[in-house]
């Protein structure tokens, strides 16, 4: 304990650097914990996947066809607030809202919890860390036209 207190007594700036580190870090995490931002890391999401959530992939459709999660629905961000209807029979359900990089599905992530949903998650990193972490995508299957009779 005296080598504690020649240490601090010694750097007392190092020293005042960490505890103030450490009370921003404390305060960061409070602060998004009572904004009701909840956002999930991949290995997460494929937990509340298994328990029944439905993905929302907020993408637009030609990246939703180049790969998606499995059973995804595609509703992209700028056709939201119209598309919202086809989800608001899931409102006690987990939902998981994925966009490319995990930063846009944030305001989706908000308004939704405004508007009542009880457990809405962002999918921290979207489809990028999704895909660096190997989980399954599935792309678009192209359709043959079919020939004029």
């Amino acid at each position: 304990m005296d080598k504690f207190l020649e240490f601090t007594g010694n750097h007392t700036l190092l020293v005042l650097a960490l505890v103030t580190s450490f009370f921003v870090l404390i305060l960061t995490e409070l602060r998004r914990k009572a904004s009701g931002l909840v956002a999930v890391d991949p290995t997460h999401a494929v937990m509340l996947i298994n328990n029944d959530a439905t993905v929302v992939d907020l993408r637009n459709a030609e990246a939703y066809a180049r790969g998606h999660i499995v059973n995804a629905r595609n509703i992209p961000m700028d056709e939201f607030d119209a598309g919202h209807e086809k989800i608001a029979k899931l409102k006690n359900k987990p939902i998981v809202a994925v966009c490319e990089s995990g930063t846009s599905s944030n305001k989706v992530v908000t308004s939704m919890r405004k508007s009542g949903y009880e457990s809405v998650y962002g999918l921290k990193g979207g489809m990028t860390a999704w895909t660096q972490a190997g989980l399954p995508v599935v792309t678009a299957k192209k359709t043959k036209s079919k020939r004029k009779k």
